[in-house]
Protein backbone atom coordinates (compact mmCIF):
# COMPACT_ATOMS: atom_id res chain seq x y z
CA UNK A 1 0.00 0.00 0.00
CA UNK A 2 1.31 3.28 -0.38
CA UNK A 3 1.33 6.01 1.86
CA UNK A 4 -1.30 7.93 3.08
CA UNK A 5 -0.86 11.65 3.73
CA UNK A 6 -4.34 13.03 3.89
CA UNK A 7 -7.74 12.45 5.57
CA UNK A 8 -9.10 11.90 2.65
CA UNK A 9 -6.67 9.36 1.20
CA UNK A 10 -7.31 7.82 4.94
CA UNK A 11 -11.42 7.31 4.21
CA UNK A 12 -10.48 5.65 1.16
CA UNK A 13 -8.42 3.38 2.12
CA UNK A 14 -10.68 2.13 5.06
CA UNK A 15 -13.32 2.37 2.74
CA UNK A 16 -11.46 0.11 0.78
CA UNK A 17 -10.61 -1.98 3.08
CA UNK A 18 -14.14 -2.49 4.44
CA UNK A 19 -15.24 -3.47 1.38
CA UNK A 20 -12.40 -6.19 0.78
CA UNK A 21 -13.79 -7.55 4.63
CA UNK A 22 -16.96 -7.54 3.52
CA UNK A 23 -16.54 -9.66 0.02
CA UNK A 24 -13.80 -11.65 1.81
CA UNK A 25 -16.83 -12.57 4.55
CA UNK A 26 -19.06 -13.06 1.73
CA UNK A 27 -17.04 -15.62 0.29
CA UNK A 28 -15.93 -17.72 3.82
CA UNK A 29 -19.66 -17.81 4.32
CA UNK A 30 -20.33 -19.35 1.09
CA UNK A 31 -17.24 -22.10 1.31
CA UNK A 32 -18.67 -22.92 4.71
CA UNK A 33 -22.08 -23.90 3.35
CA UNK A 34 -20.47 -25.94 0.75
CA UNK A 35 -18.67 -27.12 3.06
CA UNK A 36 -21.22 -28.44 5.31
CA UNK A 37 -23.20 -29.54 2.19
CA UNK A 38 -20.35 -32.24 1.80
CA UNK A 39 -20.32 -33.37 5.04
CA UNK A 40 -23.54 -34.30 5.75
CA UNK A 41 -23.95 -38.09 6.08
CA UNK A 42 -26.20 -38.58 2.67
CA UNK A 43 -23.68 -36.80 0.82
CA UNK A 44 -20.62 -38.39 2.31
CA UNK A 45 -22.49 -41.90 1.76
CA UNK A 46 -23.32 -40.68 -1.94
CA UNK A 47 -19.72 -39.93 -2.71
CA UNK A 48 -18.34 -42.80 -0.83
CA UNK A 49 -20.77 -45.12 -3.05
CA UNK A 50 -19.60 -43.29 -6.57
CA UNK A 51 -15.90 -43.60 -5.78
CA UNK A 52 -16.81 -47.63 -5.37
CA UNK A 53 -18.41 -47.83 -8.08
CA UNK A 54 -15.90 -46.39 -10.62
CA UNK A 55 -13.07 -48.13 -9.41
CA UNK A 56 -11.51 -49.84 -12.20
CA UNK A 57 -11.50 -54.05 -12.22
CA UNK A 58 -13.23 -53.80 -8.23
CA UNK A 59 -15.34 -56.86 -9.55
CA UNK A 60 -12.01 -58.82 -10.47
CA UNK A 61 -10.28 -57.63 -6.98
CA UNK A 62 -13.30 -59.09 -5.32
CA UNK A 63 -13.48 -62.61 -7.10
CA UNK A 64 -9.72 -62.78 -7.14
CA UNK A 65 -9.40 -62.38 -3.29
CA UNK A 66 -12.30 -64.11 -2.18
CA UNK A 67 -10.75 -67.16 -4.78
CA UNK A 68 -7.42 -66.94 -3.25
CA UNK A 69 -9.20 -67.21 0.62
CA UNK A 70 -11.52 -70.48 -0.59
CA UNK A 71 -8.22 -72.13 -2.38
CA UNK A 72 -5.79 -71.77 0.82
CA UNK A 73 -8.75 -73.00 3.24
CA UNK A 74 -9.55 -76.10 1.07
CA UNK A 75 -6.16 -76.66 0.36
CA UNK A 76 -5.30 -76.60 4.17
CA UNK A 77 -8.12 -78.75 4.92
CA UNK A 78 -6.95 -81.41 1.95
CA UNK A 79 -3.49 -81.10 3.51
CA UNK A 80 -3.95 -81.38 7.12
CA UNK A 81 -7.26 -82.86 7.32
CA UNK A 82 -9.11 -82.50 10.48
CA UNK A 83 -6.78 -83.08 13.21
CA UNK A 84 -3.02 -82.64 13.57
CA UNK A 85 -0.16 -81.90 15.61
CA UNK A 86 0.96 -78.70 16.32
CA UNK A 87 4.05 -78.80 13.83
CA UNK A 88 0.92 -80.18 10.79
CA UNK A 89 -1.30 -77.48 11.56
CA UNK A 90 1.59 -74.84 11.42
CA UNK A 91 2.85 -76.39 7.82
CA UNK A 92 -0.87 -75.80 6.86
CA UNK A 93 -1.03 -72.30 7.91
CA UNK A 94 1.79 -71.71 6.28
CA UNK A 95 0.71 -73.54 2.92
CA UNK A 96 -2.72 -71.79 3.41
CA UNK A 97 -0.92 -68.65 2.77
CA UNK A 98 1.09 -69.33 0.43
CA UNK A 99 -1.69 -70.69 -1.80
CA UNK A 100 -4.34 -67.51 -1.15
CA UNK A 101 -1.18 -65.20 -2.15
CA UNK A 102 -0.26 -66.70 -4.84
CA UNK A 103 -3.94 -67.41 -6.22
CA UNK A 104 -4.75 -64.02 -5.35
CA UNK A 105 -2.07 -62.52 -7.09
CA UNK A 106 -2.87 -64.49 -10.91
CA UNK A 107 -6.47 -64.83 -10.38
CA UNK A 108 -6.77 -63.67 -14.14
CA UNK A 109 -4.41 -66.09 -15.44
CA UNK A 110 -6.43 -68.82 -13.21
CA UNK A 111 -9.76 -68.02 -13.89
CA UNK A 112 -8.94 -67.97 -17.78
CA UNK A 113 -7.44 -71.58 -17.78
CA UNK A 114 -10.81 -72.49 -15.63
CA UNK A 115 -12.85 -70.73 -18.18
CA UNK A 116 -11.07 -73.01 -21.01
CA UNK A 117 -11.41 -76.17 -19.82
CA UNK A 118 -15.07 -75.66 -18.97
CA UNK A 119 -15.37 -75.05 -22.24
CA UNK A 120 -14.31 -78.25 -23.04
CA UNK A 121 -15.83 -80.19 -21.00
CA UNK A 122 -19.09 -78.43 -21.95
CA UNK A 123 -17.84 -79.46 -25.42
CA UNK A 124 -17.22 -82.85 -24.46
CA UNK A 125 -20.52 -83.47 -23.23
CA UNK A 126 -22.30 -81.84 -26.08
CA UNK A 127 -20.51 -83.91 -28.89
CA UNK A 128 -21.34 -86.83 -26.68
CA UNK A 129 -25.47 -85.95 -26.65
CA UNK A 130 -24.85 -85.36 -29.90
CA UNK A 131 -23.67 -88.52 -31.01
CA UNK A 132 -26.19 -90.86 -28.93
Amino acid sequence: MENITTSAGLKNAIQSLQYRQIENGQRLEEDFFVVVERLKPANLIKNAMGNIVGTPNLIDNILGGALGLVSGYLSKKIAIGGSGGIIKKLLGTILQFGVTSVVATNSRAITAIGQFLLKKIVRKKEFKTEIS
